[in-house]
């Protein structure tokens, strides 16, 4: 029983939504589709997994277990009808930890401007601030989604036009406590590798770009963008390091799974489900469910640094396992 971390995929992130309704439709928008769903109506919630998939997706025609970047949506029966349900999107405390999801995109001043005909709102606009090549939108709940070019605003000026189906689910970030044990589990323990570092002393913080083998091998030292090498890929977990807070040993993020609930967990495919299991035993990992804990015998949790969640399953297209 062996296992191999250079075809793990980073498969989804997750986050809880108010009214499915709404949320898929608005990432329908941002032209994902749906790839899967499951009901669970005895303990009432279901689960939608969106991504991107027309014939110009990275992923298309894969089975969900065998892709990168799906955004996972969970919804609890009846938070549409309740009035005082609120999400935290992770950027306030309380609750602070995750930050955003972020998408690229073909053409990325006609992308925004296509958001903002339709009416949906931005926690940052490209003509905000300095930092002129990125945009945050909102979605219904109030995650901010990143949205960053595939191409360089100077080449994608004056272009009125921009294709959905050419966008990518490019990366999930959440904040870390400790740069040096967040960057040795995620390199060591879960087998990614470090693509990008973008250091910014001016302002005390740092930003690593993770990303399994199997992506990180395609993605170019330099790209047309000039400044961003990754964009036209998906599955990366971007760390945010704000400088000191490895030295307070009171300083916590919120893993958004206790209240005030939002961000749920990312989610590793792997090639061997109990290998894999077993390898992380090895490595003494903190578990929040081992595959032989409770009635899913099919699905494990492991705990980063920060208590973050990571969902461990089977890519179904490298081995079948029948549920135990």
């Amino acid at each position: 029983m062996s296992t191999d971390t250079s075809t793990y995929k980073f498969n989804h992130s997750m986050i809880r939504i108010k009214d499915p309704k709404k949320s898929v439709e608005y990432y329908e928008f941002l032209g994902m589709k749906q790839v899967n769903k499951y009901d669970f109506p005895d303990n009432k919630f279901s689960l939608y997994f969106m991504a991107y998939d027309s014939p110009k997706a990275v992923s298309h025609g894969n089975h969900w277990s065998d892709r990168e970047g799906i955004l996972e949506m969970t919804h609890n029966y009846g938070s549409e009808n309740d009035p005082n349900f609120k999400i935290t999107n992770g950027n306030s405390e309380p609750g602070k930890g995750f930050g955003h999801t972020c998408i690229s995109v073909d053409n990325l001043q006609a992308a925004c401007q296509r958001i903002e005909d339709a009416g949906y709102k931005f926690q940052k606009k490209l003509s905000d601030g300095r930092m002129r090549h990125i945009a945050f939108a909102l979605d219904p709940d109030g995650y901010w989604v990143e949205i960053i070019g595939q191409n360089s605003t100077e080449k994608t000026e004056g272009i009125k036009e921009t294709n959905p189906e050419t966008y990518r689910f490019n990366h999930t970030m959440i904040r870390v406590k400790d740069a040096e044990k967040s960057l040795r589990f995620y390199q060591k323990t879960m087998g990614m590798e470090l693509v990008r570092t973008n250091e910014n002393p001016d302002n005390g913080f740092n930003l690593y770009f993770l990303a399994y083998p199997s992506s990180a091998a395609s993605i170019p030292k330099e790209t047309a963008n000039g400044v961003n090498p990754r964009a036209f890929r998906e599955g990366l977990l971007e760390l945010t390091w704000n400088y000191g807070t490895e030295k307070d040993e009171s300083f916590k993020y919120h893993d958004g799974n206790s209240e005030p609930q939002g961000f749920g967990h990312i989610a590793v495919t792997v090639d061997d489900l109990d290998a894999a299991c077993s390898r992380f035993e090895e490595q003494k990992v903190s578990w929040k469910k081992r595959l032989t804990d409770g009635r899913m015998k099919n699905v494990a949790f492991v705990l980063d640094p920060d208590g973050y969640w990571i969902e461990v399953v089977q890519n179904e297209k490298l081995k079948k396992r029948s549920e135990l």
